[in-house]
């Protein structure tokens, strides 16, 4: 060990023998509290990494990294979204675009759901859910990270397509917008998770992105009853419509998380569209946030998703029914408290 002064005048011979320094086998933390308060020095003998005590709060200390070592310790604070705990941790819930304002470093947990695609009109296919991604292990850092949550798609008029999701964002994390559900005139979109398929022209379901959702159903007429499958949820893939009994597919369903500290299901699949000419059918059900389709008779629009799910929005029914709306996705991070 280097000697602090030379012991011929009678003061100290080693640097742990001095009164304001510590010598010890680990970092320190924020809550090291020495007594003699700040200008303390900490010297980590194994790593090398030598520390100053600038800011002395109990269970709040500034240790300056002044020697070897991997950046200060330092407390951490984290600001942005609506803000709640739940036992030993702080969560932050975003169902807007905002801030994440970071002081400090820590290992989050996170949550990133998109906004659902719109179901199709006219006989058509529900729109699928917004790509789902989670985590438990994300290192954060100093820094302000832009949130985006993504819009729900508008469900289209007459025979189009559904309009797609839109992606939600935190970091380098990014979440695809859920697919819009195949109208009668115009195929179902890839997504998220991808768009079911309609009646007759265009019966095939949209692919889902790898590791965020799944495919669309497909549709089959059949006998001239046809109806719209179920768009793809984050769990598993739409339902395939009824051949030739006018029954929608349902909606695929989507993935529970227990992040906020309650089980809560997200990014489910739009239900198809019914054939209300063909008596009894039924529409395409929805969970986990996505919409039934049509429930009526001629020209009855699917539902809309629920908000802030990412859910598909329900398809359209025979007759120029109009796509239910995909729902809004959401962004959540949590970290120990």
């Amino acid at each position: 060990m280097t000697k602090a002064r030379d012991n011929a005048d009678g003061g100290a011979s080693e640097f742990s023998e001095l009164t304001d320094t510590t010598v010890s086998t680990a970092d320190p933390t924020v809550s090291s509290n020495p007594a003699s308060g700040v200008g303390h020095i900490w010297e980590n003998k194994t790593s090398g990494g030598m520390y100053v005590l600038t800011d002395a709060t109990a269970g709040a200390n500034f240790w300056k990294n002044v020697g070897d070592g991997t950046g200060p310790v330092e407390p951490f604070n984290a600001t942005g979204g609506t803000v709640t705990t739940s036992g030993s941790y702080t969560i932050h819930t975003f169902t807007s675009s905002g801030n994440f304002i970071v002081s400090g470093s820590k290992s989050v947990e996170y949550l990133v759901v998109a906004g659902g695609g719109g179901g199709g009109g006219d006989l058509s296919g529900g729109g699928g859910a917004g790509g789902f991604r989670t985590s438990t292990s994300f290192v954060i850092t100093t820094q302000t990270y832009g949130i985006t949550v993504g819009a729900g798609g508008a469900g289209n008029t007459s025979t189009s397509a559904g309009v797609n999701g839109n992606n939600s964002v935190f970091s380098t994390i990014t979440s695809i917008g859920g697919g819009g559900g195949s109208g009668d005139q115009q195929a179902a979109a890839v997504g998220g998770s991808g768009g079911g398929g309609s009646s007759n022209t265009n019966p095939n379901g949209a692919a889902g992105t790898a590791g965020q959702g799944n495919a669309g159903g497909t549709s089959s007429g059949g006998a001239g009853y046809g109806a719209g499958s179920g768009g793809g949820g984050a769990g598993s893939v739409g339902e395939n419509a009824g051949n030739g009994n006018g029954n929608g597919g349902d909606g695929g369903s989507g993935t529970s998380s227990s992040i906020t500290g309650s089980s809560v299901g997200y990014a489910g699949g739009g239900g198809g569209g019914r054939d209300s000419r063909l008596s009894p059918s039924t529409q395409g059900i929805a969970t986990d946030g996505g919409a039934n389709g049509n429930s009526g008779g001629s020209g009855a629009a699917g539902f809309n998703a629920v908000a802030n799910k990412g859910g598909g929005g329900g398809g359209g029914g025979y007759a120029g029914g109009d796509g239910g709306n995909g729902g809004s996705g959401i962004v959540i991070i949590r970290y120990l408290t």
